[in-house]
Order: structure tokens, then C-alpha cells, then sequence
């Protein structure tokens, strides 16, 4: 067999499992401690159960990185056919997930490219799936990296929280500026970009979520073009619900995922929250 390009990603790129596996996409589990017992980011802890068990839970969950070695089993298992690998993670601004990737890079005989995607979620998926539609289209990693690039330059992400509670908790909110933990009941959307998460509005009812999206529907109307919209939740349904059914009305050709957001991120994100993801050309 010729060799190829095979693509791989980690568990906080939120994406259809029925994607994941058309395009032979391998995904390695981060995990995630739930008082003291761990847990794989994987099919076993669908992000509803998670909700359940971190709601019940007596402290705020832990999310770790996959070990080193388990991203160096799968290169060199990869690699056996004499494919070279392309694989993409999630921001090293939230994870050390890229860096244990990069370092089993140097350690696996196979051929790896790693990179940050400079975000997460579907964001990463947005770029993960492109990378594989093209492997499966035969194209060499020369050829797939520039568009990979390009997919990252033209990606926003927006969450939206209903508490900056966990964000706090978990160490994370430092990275959230201009933000005072005496707000933590307020609902507060950010601007993901490039690692940083950047309010760009803060209000105290849902209110402030729906005159938002109703700006950002605007803004999305008068685009060039738009390509791509993923919208993801932690256990924020009835808010996302509307916003797909809106989004579909404005963009019917579109494709819109609504997908249960990972342990890994709705740890960080708490009960609430949502992301809207959207591409453009």
C-alpha cells in the first residue's frame, strides 16, 4: 500500500463520532478526575453523564493531558505502513496536550508533524476535519498544512457562560481579562482568540446571551461567505436549540452541528455554557 497521511487529534476537538470515523480520524482521550477517580475522555463519558457526575461531584473535576507515551504507541502503530502523521491539538494556552504530542514526536519513529491549533472545541474540529477530508483525498502534508493554516485564520470561537465560577476554580480566569470574581453570577460571552479569552460582553440575565446572538446573526448576514458553523453546549440545550434553529434559517445549505461540548471543556466552562464556531472563506 502507498503511504499516506493519517491525522490525529486530541479529546476537546468536539465533533459528529460518525465524522471522526468517515474520515479515520484518531482521537487520543485526555482525562478527567471526578473525586479522585479518573476517568478517559472517551465514548465511555459522554459529556451528559459528565454533567451529572461533576454536579454531584465534591470538588471541581481535574482534566490532565494523555500521557506521553500513548501519543507515541499510536505514532509508531501509525506509522508502521510508512505513513507520515499530521497531528493537531487544542491550544497549549489551556493544555500541555501539544507539548506531550511535540515530545513524543521526537521519541516515535514514525514521521510526525505536530501542531497547535491555537484553539479548541469545534474550532479544532473545523481544522482537524479539513485536514483528513484532504488525507482521504490523497494529499501529501505539504499540500494539507497551508490549508490547515487557512482554516485557522478564517475560524472564530465564542463562548458564552452562565458562571465564571469553575473558570475561576479552575485557575483559568487569569487568562479571562478585565474580569472580577465579585462577577461571578454574570453571564459573560468571549472572544477565544488566539488562547486568550477576551469578554466582549457581560450582563446579568439571558438577556444578555440573546441580544448578543442577534449582533452576531447580523454580523454573520453581511459576511462574504461563511463555510462553517458548529455550535457546542454544556448542558446549555434550550439557548443552543434557538440559536441552530436560526442560524439553519439564515444559512439552510449549512451543515449546523449541535454538539454536548467534552468533560474537558465544559470542566472550565461550568452548567450553561455554549460555543459558536464559524468559518469563512
Amino acid at each position: 500500500m502507498m503511504a499516506n497521511l493519517k491525522i490525529v487529534t486530541d479529546s476537546s476537538s468536539t465533533m459528529e463520532p460518525s465524522v471522526r470515523d468517515a474520515l479515520a480520524i484518531h482521537v487520543v482521550p485526555l482525562s478527567v478526575m471526578i473525586d479522585g477517580v479518573v476517568y478517559p475522555d472517551d465514548e465511555t463519558l459522554p459529556g451528559e453523564k459528565f454533567m451529572q457526575m461533576m454536579a454531584q461531584a465534591k470538588e471541581l473535576p481535574k482534566t490532565s493531558q494523555p500521557p506521553i507515551g500513548h501519543f507515541v504507541e499510536l505514532y509508531d502503530e501509525l506509522g508502521k505502513d510508512g505513513s507520515e502523521i499530521l497531528s493537531i491539538h487544542m491550544t497549549k494556552g489551556l493544555s500541555g496536550t501539544v507539548e506531550a504530542a511535540r515530545q513524543a514526536s521526537h521519541l516515535s519513529k514514525a514521521k510526525v508533524t505536530v501542531i497547535d491549533s491555537d484553539t479548541t472545541d469545534q474550532a479544532l474540529a473545523f481544522q482537524v476535519i479539513r485536514a483528513a477530508e484532504l488525507a482521504k483525498a490523497g494529499k501529501t502534508l505539504e499540500e494539507v498544512l497551508p490549508e490547515v493554516d487557512l482554516v485557522r485564520e478564517h475560524t472564530k470561537l465564542f463562548i458564552g457562560v452562565s458562571t465564571l465560577e469553575n473558570l475561576v476554580k479552575g485557575g483559568r480566569i487569569s487568562r479571562a481579562k478585565g474580569l472580577l470574581s465579585s462577577l461571578l453570577n454574570m453571564k459573560v460571552i468571549m472572544d477565544f482568540d488566539h488562547s486568550e479569552l477576551i469578554p466582549v460582553v457581560k450582563g446579568r440575565g439571558v438577556k444578555t446571551f440573546n441580544k448578543w446572538f442577534e449582533e452576531l446573526k447580523a454580523e454573520l448576514k453581511n459576511m462574504p461567505r461563511v463555510t462553517k458553523i458548529g455550535i457546542s453546549h454544556a448542558e446549555g440545550l434550550e439557548i443552543t436549540e434557538r440559536f441552530q434553529k436560526e442560524l439553519a434559517e439564515l444559512f439552510p445549505d449549512l451543515e449546523i452541528p449541535l454538539l454536548h461540548t467534552t468533560p474537558i471543556i465544559a470542566t472550565h466552562t461550568g452548567k450553561g455554557a455554549f460555543a459558536i464556531t464559524y468559518s469563512t472563506e
